[in-house]
């Protein structure tokens, strides 16, 4: 049985996460303590407590949600469970690193900190993002390049599955952007509740800092195969490994694209690793024969363990 780790990102966070985790596993609070201490505010209170406009700021959602996940991940290895391949979609692929030994669980909450400080700061007044359903790709890139040449910046954000694209690009052009889009046959424009036009080209301008920030990192060679949001493929030389997170600011998560990869690899149980279950429903779109496992509750988590340790023992 071949167990991939898919790590969620920001949207996924909710008032509350992971405090029953934390009440009722000594290793999830551990990862708690480490995070407060590592930002020097109170993450673990963020998440239990909110306010849930904090906890929405790009960031403090970015070391709440990682925090989340990595505490999740203690439980599951404290279980003896271990993946033998890791993914993330945006902000989770720092939570794959970790699963794949590339980064240190105090490594990962410090660097996704900065990150979420440079594109909250980053961001152009004006930038928005929605997602697209009911379109195909090629479709969506068309009529991106149109309104790109024609009125301002628009671009595929992320490729999250079969018919559900995000743009991301200034308001003005993703609103015509979308005015397209439900001509060309679309069946819902979501605005989505971001801060900035993320994974587009208008956050290049946060790229020379978070190379600097990344460049002093000490990274270690994986031990499990990662997927890399900007290429849906595994990379294990470490300058190539910093390479792709640079350029993932400002390029699009082929999130489809890397699910694809796994299932075409063997990869047939799929653990989500932390809260929410948007990246379960996007994995049964993309491939229904798969079995997804949540790990958003306590009660899910409980659940998903004792499946796996079914499977395992059934395979012994």
């Amino acid at each position: 049985m071949k167990i991939a780790y898919l790590f969620p990102g920001q949207g996924s966070q909710t008032v509350g996460m992971g405090q029953e985790l934390a009440q009722r596993e000594p290793a999830a609070k551990e990862i708690y303590k480490l995070a407060d201490i590592t930002v020097g505010w109170q993450v673990s209170r963020l998440c239990w407590e909110g306010p849930k406009e904090e906890l929405g700021r790009t960031s403090r959602t970015q070391p709440a949600i990682l925090a989340t996940s990595l505490a999740t991940m203690a439980v599951l290895n404290q279980r003896g469970i271990k993946p033998q391949a890791a993914a993330g979609h945006s902000l989770g692929e720092y939570g794959a690193l970790v699963a794949a030994g590339v980064l240190q669980a105090g490594q990962a909450i410090s660097l996704v900190a900065k990150r979420g400080e440079l594109m909250e700061g980053a961001v152009p007044q004006g930038g928005q993002m929605v997602a697209v359903l009911g379109l195909e790709a090629k479709v969506v890139e068309e009529l991106c390049h149109q309104v790109s040449s024609q009125v301002g910046a628009v671009e595929p954000a992320n490729y999250n599955g079969p018919g559900q694209i995000v743009v991301s690009g200034w308001a003005s052009s993703v609103e015509e952007f979308s005015a397209r889009a439900r001509q060309s046959g679309a069946k819902r424009i979501i605005p989505l509740a971001t801060s900035g036009p993320f994974h587009s080209s208008l956050m290049e301008r946060a790229t020379p800092q978070w190379r600097n920030i990344l460049e002093k990192v000490q990274l270690a060679a994986p031990t499990i195969p990662y997927l890399a949001n900007v290429s849906a493929s595994y990379h294990t030389d470490l300058d190539e490994i910093k390479d792709t997170l640079i350029r993932q600011l400002s390029s699009p998560v082929l999130w489809e694209q890397s699910m694809r990869q796994l299932v075409a690899d063997g990869y047939e149980l799929f653990v989500e690793v932390g809260p929410g279950q948007v990246l379960s429903g996007l994995a049964r779109r993309i491939a229904p024969e798969v079995v997804v496992l949540p790990t958003n509750t306590y009660e899910n988590l409980q659940a998903s363990i004792r499946e796996i340790e079914r499977r395992m023992y059934d395979e012994a």
